[in-house]
């Protein structure tokens, strides 16, 4: 089985305990408007060129077999004399990406940190994560951050593996989550009962999005699906970020955010202090 990764980031410190490495799996079934991973969002290989620092001279135009369409023929990647361009999406099976990750569990395990499968949506590459984790757990500590978003029985199967889940929680309203994330949010809440029920610890993690998912109204949805959890350990909330869309130009996709972004986002601690949630803003 192949998986394919966008990005691996070394000695992470915000996504779980620890130091951590994040692996960022290719593709995601939701379009949020505020997403800022763009080279994540597809399932296919893309090639991002790097606006800043162009020189204009067309080298990579000149050598492309297929230009402007481009076929990935990755010809454009040696040609560029700043090394501006590169490909979003390299294929591993379970056992090279197991090896390759390997390296770096003895000091990961040191700093009490581990492994985080993150996205895009992990999920949406599920199958192939759980033969990773059979292949590594006991190894290191196991983490996922993910939507909720995938096939339930395979979401039971990889939380009931893992050490720790970061699950995402944004838009409770079901018409205002089709608008906004481009998907039906049922599927999602239903895997939160699947993880409220398990015996795996989680966070939950809430994008602080002005005026969508920071309302007092929405936050309180949150609060009253998790309060009481067992396994919760806490809330983190994360500030929007008015740079989300800088690299959109790297994909040649445009940011366009349907909410207003000039207004600061707000974290309503007192709510989340009022039903004892343990809380904080990474």
């Amino acid at each position: 089985m192949i998986g394919r990764v966008f990005s691996i980031e070394e000695f992470s410190i915000y996504d779980g305990p620890g130091i951590r490495t994040t692996v960022f799996f290719k593709g995601c079934p939701l379009k949020c408007t505020w997403c800022h991973s763009p080279e994540g969002q597809s399932f296919e290989k893309e090639i991002l060129k790097s606006p800043n620092g162009c020189l204009e001279c067309k080298c990579c135009e000149k050598v492309c077999e297929n230009y402007p369409n481009c076929i990935l023929c990755e010809k454009c990647i040696k040609a560029c004399p700043r090394n501006l361009i590169r490909v979003s999406g390299t294929d591993y099976t379970a056992k090279e990406l197991a090896t390759l990750l390997r390296k770096n569990f003895k000091i990961l395990n040191m700093n009490d940190g581990g492994l985080t499968f993150s996205g895009g949506e992990p999920l949406s590459q599920g199958k192939f994560i759980l033969e990773l984790i059979k292949g590594i757990k006991g190894e290191t500590s196991l983490a996922i951050q993910t939507s909720g978003y995938g096939e339930s029985k395979l979401f039971k199967e990889i939380i009931n593996n893992l050490d720790l889940v970061l699950f995402d929680m944004k838009i409770m309203d079901s018409k205002k989550a089709l608008e906004f994330e481009g998907v039906n949010n049922q599927l999602i809440l239903d895997n939160l009962e699947i993880l409220k029920n398990s015996a795996t610890p989680f966070i939950i993690r809430i994008p602080l999005i002005p005026t969508i998912i920071d309302t007092e109204e929405n936050l309180t949805e949150i609060i009253n699906k998790i309060k009481g959890s067992k396994n919760l350990i806490q809330v983190e909330l994360l500030p929007y970020n008015k740079f989300a869309g800088s690299k959109y130009a790297l994909a040649k996709k445009e940011y366009k955010p349907n909410f207003d972004e000039s207004i600061e986002s707000n974290p309503h601690l007192d709510l989340f202090e009022k039903h004892n949630i343990k809380v904080r803003v990474l």
